[in-house]
């Protein structure tokens, strides 16, 4: 009896762990951002806090700058797809582009970078 407990554990043990590394992203906190959509490009080498415009983030995206969200605190979220293979984000977010948004999502980070799996994104309400 003992033994066939043990083995019926060391099997859903070991069903969980290959369940386990999906499940951990599963449980990732939902993370609200709020900020600017510009292309990368310019986030870096003009250090803008905002963009210049709407058109000048459009036509830097269309000519394959990843549009990225620059948040209200300074931080670079780069948006990632969570469909594997990959996809670009920068379809999605050509729309907002120049724009303040709020996008919620997991996000994750490494060496520094952050990336954003973006759940929702609107428009921010004008401000006063």
């Amino acid at each position: 009896m003992l033994l066939r407990k043990l083995a019926i554990n060391g099997i859903l043990a070991a069903i969980l762990m290959t369940i386990a590394p999906g499940e951990a992203c599963a449980q990732e906190p939902i993370v609200t951002v709020k900020g600017y959509v510009l292309d990368l490009a310019c986030a870096f080498i003009k250090n803008l806090k905002k963009p210049v415009s709407a058109d000048c983030a459009l036509a830097c995206a269309k000519a394959g700058s990843p549009l990225v969200i620059l948040a209200d605190d300074g931080t670079i979220y780069w948006p990632i797809s969570r469909a594997m293979p990959a996809t670009g984000e920068n379809l999605r977010l050509m729309k907002f582009a120049g724009q303040r948004v709020i996008a919620s999502g997991k996000v994750f980070q490494r060496s520094g970078s952050r990336a954003l799996v973006i759940e929702k994104i609107e428009a921010a309400p004008a401000s006063k």
